[in-house]
């Protein structure tokens, strides 16, 4: 990014609710710890490059530490002899509030971002903000803008949305990514924003890098780890049913339109806490007879575990054999045993003992394919909220002043946004009038981008045509959607309608348990949900294929 083009600020999001729980477990074993040791080799390769060509970095790696982390980054700066000015947000921790977590920390926004630029810094490290805030706070510091400033602060957001996860929007994960030749993904550039006064941006990445900016990497990215039209944050409501999304040139897509609405009065905190230990066995059944292989090695361990039973205990079947198969892993299936209980013995001892000591007398060809440990410690991350008036979000200058950041001047009280989200429900376009159909793969003519979001997953699938746009809102109801992914079926999942996009997002309630870091899933952040979607086969218009 600082050697391809012209660059104002760099930015770095290195905290997914995951790595909050693992840099918890780091503060516990050295209490100063607690931020992203790779930004500070990542800074050692380039603070001199940035600081020769003007670009400031502003990146949340302070994570648990923001105040560490700058401390770090003033040694690094002074080792290398770069005249470096450090500044740091905190006040995202609230741990004390919540005392059974291991992390408790409110989700700020851009507003201490923005005092500290305009204080002159050159570096600026943060605990936990939002991945837009990232961008809203470089964006209001450069152009002045106010706190009430919403359908600006809501572009601003927007534009971070699509940056905040690199590559996913030039093309990485891409739903129709055999529609370019394969070296044009084979490295994509990192995107970057155009920002202007008024809030619009064109999204584009540096001459002569790979990948692609264009209306379907920018969509995908848009409906990632969103809901619905509403997407509230700390310093703005963005409301992405209003954007516009222009093919403006190659690899560049303007993002216009956006409007935005006051913040609710409360910050989402991010609670990580240890929820006991973990151990999984996965048994392989080769060749005939894989169900009975698979009841009789489940009985004999349900027998094995009856004494000291785990208080989960979970088992699925992949049936990943072939008949007739020409080597010996294709015709083999999996059966997946995951056990969790608060003592560490009850999925360690008794699990490898019980295992191992049926290899000699259970099902013919038994093998695993690696011997249980001991069982290790697994997270669970829940949400929960703090008025933010009772957050002490400080900005720490780099010449050690502190400034407290006031809270928003107006909010939106959350019920009043979910009875005006109830009250304007978009209207359904024209159906698209009847014709012969074809039953083929969903994903020949709609792409998908899943993932997490705590407990819970989204699914946004969008379309490329009117025509398409027609027929999927009416076709990929919530019922059809619980018909092709089955998993969903005794789940709440809600629909929501963004028509600009020709996207539907679907929000599926507890599909992931208690969060990534219990892996209470076989894809336990949900990035494959959608790809399995477009998998599934259903009658789809001929006109449309």
């Amino acid at each position: 990014m600082l050697t391809g083009g012209p660059l104002d600020v760099l930015t770095g999001d290195y905290l997914a609710e995951l790595t909050m729980l693992i840099l918890g477990r780091d503060r516990l074993r050295d209490p100063k710890k607690g931020y992203a040791k790779t930004f500070l080799g990542q800074l050692e390769e380039c603070l001199g490059l940035a600081h020769e060509r003007g670009v400031r970095i502003v990146a949340n790696a302070g994570g648990l530490n923001p105040a560490g982390l700058a401390d770090a980054v003033r040694e690094l700066a002074d080792r290398l002899g770069i005249p470096a000015r450090v500044a740091h947000v905190e006040g995202d921790d609230v741990t004390l509030r919540f005392p059974d977590s291991l992390a408790a920390h409110a989700y700020l926004g851009g507003a201490g971002i923005a005092t500290c630029l305009r204080a002159g810094a050159d570096v600026v490290v943060t605990g936990r903000v939002t991945d837009a805030a990232l961008v809203t706070g470089p964006a209001a510091a450069h152009f002045g803008w106010s706190a009430d400033a919403y359908d600006r602060l809501a572009g601003a957001v927007v534009a971070g949305h699509v940056l905040e996860c690199g590559t996913q929007a030039t093309g990485g994960n891409y739903a129709f990514f055999t529609d370019h030749e394969p070296q044009t993904l084979r490295r994509p550039g990192f995107p970057l924003a155009e920002l202007h006064e008024d809030g619009s941006s064109v999204i584009t990445k540096h001459d002569g890098t790979g990948g692609v900016v264009d209306l379907g990497t920018v969509t995908a990215q848009l409906l990632y780890e969103t809901s619905g039209a509403r997407y509230a944050g700390p310093d703005v409501t963005a409301r992405l049913d209003s954007i516009r999304l222009t093919q403006e040139a190659p690899d560049r897509v303007r993002i216009d339109g956006v409007r935005g609405e006051a913040p609710p009065p409360t910050l989402k905190v991010g609670l990580n806490r240890l929820g006991g230990f973990r151990n999984e066995v996965v048994f392989v059944l080769t060749g005939l007879d894989i169900e009975d292989k698979a009841a009789l090695v489940r009985q004999q361990m349900d027998e094995a575990l009856a004494k000291s039973r785990p208080a989960d205990v979970r088992w699925e079947l992949a049936r990943t054999d072939r008949p007739d198969a020409d080597t010996e892993e294709t015709a083999s299936a999996l059966l997946r045993l995951v056990v969790r209980d608060a003592d560490q013995d009850t999925v360690g001892r008794a699990l490898s003992g019980a295992a191992v000591e049926l290899a000699l007398g259970s099902y013919p060809g038994f093998h695993v394919t690696a011997p249980p440990g001991k069982g290790s410690p697994y997270g669970v991350f829940e949400a929960a909220y703090v008025d933010q008036d009772t957050v002490e979000h400080t900005a720490v200058l780099p010449d050690g002043t502190r400034l407290r950041i006031d809270p928003p001047p107006r909010c939106l009280d959350r019920d009043r946004v979910h009875a005006l989200a109830a009250a304007e429900q978009p209207s359904l376009p024209e159906p698209l009038p009847d014709g012969p159909v074809r039953r083929v793969p969903l994903g020949r003519v709609a792409g998908a981008r899943s993932g997490d979001k705590g407990g819970d997953a989204n699914v946004g699938v969008w379309v490329r045509t009117d025509d398409a746009w027609r027929w999927l809102a009416h076709t990929l109801t919530v019922d059809r959607f619980r018909e092709l992914l089955p998993e969903t079926t005794d789940l709440t999942v809600v629909r929501h309608l963004l028509p600009n996009l020709r996207a539907l997002n679907f929000v599926v309630a507890g599909i992931l348990g208690e969060g990534v870091a219990s892996q209470a899933r076989f894809d336990p952040q949900a990035k494959a949900l959608g790809e399995w979607l477009r998998a599934r086969h259903l009658d789809i218009p001929e006109v449309l294929l």
